[in-house]
């Protein structure tokens, strides 16, 4: 990639349609239409196509026999380095008992290490939905646990329980989503003991720990069977909930124990029982 670009700003006074025509017409660059004003963005010089806009601004005065000026501002500008850009914008996050750090960082030293390298928020434990199943996760899960992570994204929070001994199986309807997971708890030298393409309908196994950040319409659609996989005495993690639906949540799951909920900004995360303690 070449260190420098050229930026060649056009500014019509008048007849800006026909100083379009001719910029499409002579150059082969894409170009950005802003504030009346037509930009060329090139690692070649633009002199030339500067020069035939002079020249075009000339002819259009004598054949309309008016002034119609046309302003020109070439700069050199430097390429910015994109990939070190989005490096620089993901930063390392803890989470409960947890560290989460692209590939890029250093591990920590008093936390338990989750690589993820992120697409988006959600999944790289960012994302106040995520940060709190995390927390939860870090309360909740003992070594030992079976736990279901339904939708599972990216891994993430079925890493974190797998890292904290408990045997963990992962389902997503996306089956890249089961891909990119896989690959994340190679990622993290640990594996999923079972993972499939669908949801939680596909199980008849019962699990300590069910986690689901998914949305609350999803959460409340699926709620029979998030409730049949639980075994006696479990606990159910539910996350992906905007404040003004946790009414709605809460009441389709009204026979099960709210012990605790997590709210950050506008999220929810709340922990049910299933069971006497």
């Amino acid at each position: 990639m070449k260190q420098t670009y050229y930026e060649l700003k056009i500014t019509p006074s008048s007849y800006y349609e026909l100083f379009l025509d001719l910029i499409l017409s002579i150059s082969d660059d894409a170009i950005e239409e802003i504030d009346n004003s037509i930009i060329i963005r090139s690692t070649e010089e633009l002199q030339e196509i500067m020069d035939g806009i002079e020249a075009f601004s000339k002819e259009l005065s004598m054949a309309f026999d008016q002034d119609i000026n046309c302003e020109l501002t070439l700069q050199i500008k430097e390429n910015e380095d994109w990939i070190t850009k989005y490096k620089n914008s993901i930063t390392p996050v803890s989470a409960g008992l947890f560290y989460i750090y692209p590939s890029w960082e250093e591990p920590s030293n008093d936390k338990i290490n989750i690589k993820i390298d992120p697409a988006l928020a959600f999944g790289s434990g960012h994302h106040e939905t995520t940060s709190s199943c995390l927390e939860a996760i870090s309360k909740y899960v003992k070594e030992g646990n079976t736990l279901l992570d339904v939708g599972t994204g990216s891994g993430i929070l079925a890493i974190a329980a797998k890292k904290l001994g408990a045997v963990c199986h992962i389902c997503d309807t996306d089956e890249l989503s089961i891909e990119n997971s896989v690959k994340n708890f190679e990622l993290n030298s640990v594996n999923a003991d079972k993972a499939w393409v669908g949801s939680i309908s596909k199980t008849k196994e019962k699990y300590d720990i069910v986690v689901a950040n998914i949305v609350a319409d999803v959460l409340i659609m699926i709620a029979n069977d998030l409730k049949n996989s639980l075994n006696e005495n479990s606990t159910l993690i539910l996350s992906g909930i905007l404040d003004k639906y946790a009414d709605k949540v809460t009441k389709k799951f009204s026979d099960l124990e709210i012990i605790e909920q997590i709210t950050k900004n506008e999220w929810t995360t709340i922990v049910f029982k299933k069971g006497k303690n």
